[in-house]
């Protein structure tokens, strides 16, 4: 089979095509093709890559954000980079789904029915939903009726006990499913079990810390293979410090503006999501790396944002390692969690209380998926690639075989 996948965020969206024979694969193999496009004002970069590691790019207008998604999309059969000859030979489409709120636990075909019930999560996560409700228009425009899927980035959270789950407000907020939900989960569940491989253990005798650490950022607590609290909440501002969200802040701070600068609930959220964090503290940049390198050139408030960033992340960690009840392996993953040692350093070097001790070189150029501790260290520390495309081309191709088994031969075009 061949299945796309796309990856929809607000302010960027990723593409990839993999193919996957009649088994699958341990490891995740390379893509056929991979698109992204970023959005700066009202332009936008398409990049592609090819199996072979050629890159193209190519910056353009942005009309609208679905036209600019269906020329990446047409890249895939049409550009230097393709490596296929048509869009009828694409067997089934998933779709990264940030929020499946109450309703979805697993991943699920997208029927009209199921769509509708996803739409109704925008209030949660408007900026996302939007843009993956768009993506899946694109898909049904260009390919026509092929199986789409959804995969929920809330689903492998959504097995957390109360205790970790449940606001301490009105049992109202319970009943009108205004819980803790978290995120990541596609990127988390793939690396507990990726990890549980590196230690050569069964997944469910192992107890990790996952720190998925990138522009959004989150801490999972993983024991008997299913998560057990995580750092992010009923939406993804609750928990770390991250690049342009300010994490957990104390909600007086929110009523207080309100009253004292008369400010509205959307200049709060355009505040919290897209003013505060890494860029509201040091005034430069959401980007770590640009605070790693202002920090060189002693900027002040550089040091400041990297320091708090590095507290909470700290702080974080020492209450997933307490809900535990101890660790076997602490997880770094995601943008700044694989490519940035000095956070791994400052984020490891009190934790010489657990056992943690990292392999100085090791940690300064880590291949993917590499243990970075030292040989003595009493909890392993684990470098892994991000893998949520493959984890949700792995899902589709799981719903598609067990359609198959009930059905054959899979419609894979309906």
């Amino acid at each position: 089979m061949k299945i796309l996948v796309l990856n929809s965020g607000s302010s960027s969206q990723k593409a990839c095509l993999y193919e996957i024979g009649e088994s699958l694969p341990h490891n995740p193999p390379a893509g056929l093709w991979e698109g992204r496009i970023e959005w700066k004002g009202e332009m936008a970069t398409i990049s592609t890559r090819n199996s072979a590691g050629a890159i193209e790019e190519q910056t353009l207008p942005v009309p609208s954000r679905q036209k600019v998604v269906t020329e990446l999309l047409r890249t895939a059969w049409t550009g230097r980079n393709r490596s296929i000859g048509a869009p009828a030979e694409i067997d089934a489409v998933g779709h990264r789904v940030v929020h499946g709120g109450p309703h979805f636990d697993e991943p699920v075909a997208l029927t009209p029915t199921v769509r509708s019930a996803i739409e109704t999560m925008a209030p949660f996560a408007p900026l996302h939903i939007g843009a993956e409700m768009e993506g899946v228009d694109v898909v049904e425009r260009l390919l026509g009726p092929v199986p789409q899927f959804a995969v929920f980035d809330t689903g492998f959270h959504r097995r957390m006990p109360d205790s970790a789950a449940v606001y301490a407000g009105p049992y109202e907020w319970v009943e009108r499913g205004i819980r803790r939900y978290g995120f990541h989960g596609i990127n988390h569940q793939y690396c507990a079990g990726r990890a549980a491989q590196m230690l050569g253990r069964d997944p469910k005798s192992v107890k990790l810390v996952i720190c998925h650490l990138g522009n959004g950022s989150s801490l999972a607590a993983i024991a008997g293979g299913r998560s057990i609290d995580t750092t992010m909440g009923f939406t993804p501002l609750e928990g770390l410090v991250m690049g342009t969200r300010s994490g957990s802040v104390d909600p007086g701070i929110v009523t207080f503006l309100m009253r004292q600068r008369q400010l509205s609930g959307s200049d709060i959220e355009q505040i919290l999501n897209h003013k505060s964090g890494l860029l509201g503290l040091s005034g430069l940049s959401s980007d770590m790396r640009d605070i790693l390198s202002a920090m060189d050139h002693d900027h002040p408030r550089a040091k400041l944002a990297f320091d708090v960033y590095i507290h909470r992340v700290r702080q974080s960690v020492g209450a997933m390692v307490a809900v535990l009840g101890g660790v076997d392996a602490l997880v770094f993953t995601a943008g700044v969690g694989e490519n940035a040692p000095a956070v791994r350093t400052a984020v490891c070097e009190t934790l010489g209380f657990l056992g943690v001790t990292l392999d100085p070189a090791a940690n300064a150029q880590p291949n993917p998926d590499q243990d970075i501790a030292s040989s003595d260290s009493q909890v392993r520390v684990l470098v892994i690639r991000a893998q949520e495309d493959w984890a949700i081309a792995g899902e589709c191709w799981k719903i598609a075989h067990a359609t198959a088994e009930t059905a054959k031969p899979f419609a894979a075009k309906g």
